[in-house]
């Protein structure tokens, strides 16, 4: 009995460590985003990602900072490389959840990130493979207020592009805010984003009723 409470305590301080690294290693690479230093975070988020393969987060936040990054660019070959290592973290976790909505709705901002840098090039291309992302993660996470609030946005780009009203849009912008105060994420570290970017969005389309 001693034994066998000996091993259990191993194996729980072992886990508790595994974990706190995690901890430690995801809030340091967020404070190093924080400080104005993607380049970093981004390589931090990698090491992690590289250490702790039955954690999609990492990855994700590997993904997601360089699409960010890109949209603060025109030079080609910055905006190449910021999303082929954006890319390349989200196939690494796509091919094994291709049913997780925030790698989709991650995919589908990594599209637009493209679109948005050459739209005669890519619109044509990614659009319609925007919305079926969009679409997807819209089945499988239907109160999502990523899912929500990224199909509207992209949408109202479309429709200002071809001058055609964004009403309906506008509303799902407001029922996005409201599914994102009833969101709550897993952990501290699962993707939260979007609410300022939405409240922007809606104040926009409350000044042009």
């Amino acid at each position: 009995m001693k034994k066998l409470l000996l091993i259990l305590a191993i194996l729980t301080t072992g886990f508790t460590q595994a974990q706190s690294q995690f901890e430690k290693g995801m809030t340091q690479a967020f404070a190093l985003w924080k400080d104005g230093k993607p380049a970093e975070a981004s390589a931090m988020f990698e090491r992690i990602a590289s250490a702790e393969k039955n954690s999609w987060l990492p990855n994700y936040y590997v993904a997601f900072v360089n699409t960010i990054t890109s949209f603060e660019t025109k030079d080609k070959e910055k905006v190449n490389a910021l999303l082929t290592k954006a890319q390349n973290a989200i196939d690494i976790e796509m091919a094994k959840d291709p049913n997780n909505a925030e790698l989709l709705v991650l995919q589908a901002l990594t599209y637009t990130a493209w679109i948005a840098f050459d739209p005669m090039t890519n619109g044509m291309k990614l659009s319609s493979k925007v919305m079926e992302l969009y679409g997807k993660a819209g089945v499988i996470a239907p109160e999502n207020p990523r899912v929500v609030y990224g199909k509207a946005e992209f949408e109202i780009g479309g429709a200002k592009f071809f001058g055609t009203d964004t009403k309906p849009m506008c509303a799902q912008i407001d029922k996005s805010i409201e599914l994102f105060a009833k969101f709550k994420p897993e952990t501290p570290f699962h993707p939260k984003w979007g609410l300022d970017r939405a409240l922007t969005i809606q104040k926009e389309c409350n000044e042009k009723k």
